[in-house]
């Protein structure tokens, strides 16, 4: 079950972060957040994070009425660290934020105004980047049904990304990435919030899926871009991240793709998933050990 959001807003936004072991990168969030000149609080919410982090983070802005830190003392997951975050929420949009995306300075403005011009969106999303400014093609997608995600591993048009350079304006799209997501409280709460039982990915297209069968529109605005440095936290846990993201493709295959009603189909998605799972666990063990490997 989600937690019940607070009725109560004095606040245009609430910016919300979800940390676990995150790295330094996660400073840089924060300070970029803070610098908005939009009226914002800004909620960590640390899933267990034995770097210290968050806490320097608390200690550098001691005094700072916008900064509030969440400690779970345990990893909880993503969406249940959303969710709780919303629940202690005072704004009345809320931005979900990978803590290790940067903000420009008008970002925050940028996404409102479309929220302004578009009442009728529910989830609006940004274009991330990667540090040579290459868009993520997880910035604007379809959803993720069998068929497209068969096209996509066979490098075949029509996948789950949409093909072609991202539009310069705002377009409506299936899902965004949860990486930035901007999202009025009213239909995060009518929504029941992130489902719980995501761990960590496919939430995100989870969320943009309900907002869509409720009735929102799912925007991407293309012309706002957000510097996102990808996996501050995972790539020291690859396997764990990579099961709980396996494990959030058989959810949502589960939950709304129609191909999952056949039981003989259902149960083939199944081992392949898992075996696509298997088969990625030597690699990742060896970058791991290039990660871990001391510098000469």
């Amino acid at each position: 079950m989600s937690t019940s959001i607070p009725l109560t807003r004095t606040l245009p936004v609430s910016v919300i972060v979800v940390c676990a072991d995150s790295g330094p990168s996660l400073h840089d969030c924060a300070q970029r957040v803070l610098a908005s000149t939009v009226p914002l609080e800004l909620i960590l919410i640390d899933n267990g994070s034995s770097d210290g982090v968050p806490q320097a983070i608390e200690r550098a802005h001691a005094g700072e009425p916008r900064l509030r830190v969440i400690y779970n003392h345990a990893n909880l997951g993503f969406g249940p660290a959303v969710n709780r975050a919303a629940a202690a929420a005072r704004g009345e949009h809320l931005l979900v934020l990978n803590p290790d995306c940067l903000l420009e300075a008008d970002t925050l403005t940028r996404l409102l105004d479309v929220l302004d011009a578009h009442p009728e969106a529910g989830i609006v999303g940004a274009v991330v980047c990667h540090a040579d400014g290459t868009p993520d093609p997880a910035s604007y997608r379809r959803d993720p049904l069998l068929r497209r995600a068969l096209a996509t591993l066979l490098g075949r048009r029509g996948g789950m990304n949409i093909e072609g350079p991202v539009p310069a304006g705002v377009v409506p799209a299936e899902a965004v990435s949860g990486a930035i997501m901007l999202l009025p409280q009213r239909v995060f709460a009518q929504l029941g919030g992130f489902d719980e039982a995501y761990f960590l990915h496919c939430e995100d297209l989870d969320l943009c899926r309900r907002a869509r069968d409720a009735g929102c529109r799912v925007l991407l605005a293309g012309d706002v871009r957000v510097l996102h440095g990808k996996g501050g936290s995972s790539r020291h846990r690859p396997i764990f991240v990579s099961r709980h993201k396996h494990h959030g493709m058989w959810r949502w295959f589960r939950k709304f793709d129609p191909a999952a009603r056949n039981p003989l189909l259902a149960g083939l998605v199944w081992v392949g998933i898992w075996a696509h799972f298997a088969a990625q666990i030597p690699g990742q063990l060896w970058r791991l050990a290039r990660v871990s490997r001391p510098a000469r």
